[in-house]
């Protein structure tokens, strides 16, 4: 936990790292901006949105991995305050597949920095577990779905139909995740340098399981 930390409040580095965190501030102007002008419910959405830009920071994932998992859970979060979902064909598919790909990365990676999976080898058996975290993902979702139509706002959709559909196309995100693992583990420069001859990230023996599937 002490390594997240020491992660997450490290100053950027980099061009990179400065976009990253400033897709962060755009998270919070959202969550700021749902306040004002749409109650509630978006608020609580932007809210999730905020904690999913946030978890990249903490894994030290590299800055183009962490710029697009802000960029795309941003894309599904405000595509929720326009109405994408319902006015334009075939999104709110396009989304469940990114979003929920993004998620379960975050989860493998966490994972995998625990210790809970394995870092290296087993190909096939980490893609069967990202799409299994995607499908759980999609499942939660679709429950908090239905609660908040049932509890909260008839207005969100929700049906058999459009349930089975979301949940095929978070299972194809988290598999399609899954096969991107190697490229999507790597850690930023800036955390790996920094984690040379310390404890910030791991001794050099697991440093080089962790960096081994990355592509070179």
């Amino acid at each position: 936990m002490s390594d997240l930390i020491q992660t997450f409040v490290r100053r950027p580095v980099g061009p990179g790292e400065v976009a990253a965190d400033g897709v962060r501030a755009l998270a919070v102007a959202s969550v700021i901006a749902a306040g004002i002008g749409w109650g509630a419910v978006q608020v609580g959405i932007f809210m999730l949105a905020l904690l999913g830009v946030l978890v990249p920071r903490a894994l030290g994932l590299r800055p183009s991995v962490d710029i697009a998992t802000g960029l795309i859970v941003l894309v599904a979060a405000w595509s929720n305050v326009f109405d994408l979902y319902s006015e334009v064909f075939g999104w709110d598919k396009l989304v469940h597949i990114a979003l929920t790909g993004v998620i379960a990365t975050l989860a493998v990676i966490a994972a995998q920095r625990s210790g809970l999976l394995p870092t290296t080898g087993h190909r096939a058996g980490l893609v069967m577990a990202t799409g299994a975290f995607g499908l759980a993902v999609g499942g939660i979702w679709e429950m908090l779905e239905w609660a908040g139509n049932a509890l909260t706002d008839a207005v969100i959709y929700v049906g058999y139909d459009d349930t089975i559909g979301d949940l095929a196309a978070d299972a194809v995100g988290g598999i399609i995740a899954g096969l991107a693992l190697p490229f999507l583990t790597g850690r930023s420069a800036a955390v790996r340098s920094g984690a040379e001859g310390t404890d910030i990230g791991t001794d050099a023996h697991a440093d080089a399981r962790i960096t081994a599937g990355r592509p070179r």
